[in-house]
């Protein structure tokens, strides 16, 4: 077993991480944005614990922790994960998990809302699909389009656009994937951000990972664009 002093620090710096992460734009590759004030809470407590902990040891008599200084260094080890959160940042899920995962089966809705003002509307990929499947494109008819996701590779080499949808954190995240037809050839690599301009198709299409409906997109124009703030919807 570690000692109090070692477990502190470990405290401290897994407290730290979650700062570091919660207080810049890098918790958005783990957890929704809303989770945030949370995420500051937890590194906040985790910090004053460790300082407190830290404190009453480093105050306690020496014969209260003789036996300390007999466990293995080992536990020092604890310390690797941590720093690596620190250290290294993790990119977030992209074109790697949509190739090897199926589509998100998105729910009907009992009315959907008109689309967002603007030539092209802005519409998000899961919103889009939904609409294009259950609503058989009624909602869409008439308008031109903008969506926004990353390239992923289908098996026979096409492109389509997604993006990865998620419940709570990255753990459960999914992708959601619309085809792209018509258009300019999308010829740019697996993981490319694009912002793609068109109109609805009827075209489907089913994921062969998981026999769930694609929905397409007639592609008028698309551009390479940086990735969001928030790349998960």
């Amino acid at each position: 077993m570690t000692n109090r002093q070692t477990q502190a620090v470990v405290l401290f710096l897994f407290g730290g991480a979650i700062l570091k992460a919660s207080l810049t734009d890098l918790y958005l590759r783990y957890v929704q944005e809303g989770l945030r004030p949370f995420l500051i809470a937890s590194g906040a407590l985790l910090v004053v614990a460790a300082a407190a902990t830290l404190w009453y040891e480093l105050r306690a008599p020496r014969d209260e922790e003789h036996h300390d200084h007999h466990e293995p260094r080992v536990g020092w080890l604890l310390l690797l994960p941590v720093l690596a959160l620190l250290l290294i940042a993790p990119p977030a899920l992209g074109s790697y998990t949509a190739a090897q995962t199926g589509t998100v089966q998105v729910n009907a809705e009992s009315d959907y809302a008109p689309l967002p003002g603007g030539d092209p509307a802005a519409v998000s990929l899961i919103d889009y699909v939904s609409r294009a499947v259950f609503d058989e494109g009624r909602s869409l008819a008439g308008r031109r389009l903008q969506l926004t996701g990353f390239v992923s590779i289908a098996d026979d080499g096409a492109p389509m656009l997604a993006r990865i949808v998620v419940s709570c954190c990255a753990a459960d995240g999914r992708p959601i994937k619309v085809g792209l037809t018509g258009g300019p050839l999308v010829d740019v690599p697996a993981g490319t951000w694009l912002q793609v301009t068109g109109k609805y198709s009827d075209r489907r299409g089913k994921d062969p990972v998981n026999q769930a409906d694609i929905a397409f997109l007639e592609v008028e124009q698309w551009q390479p664009v940086d990735p969001p703030k928030q790349q998960y919807e």
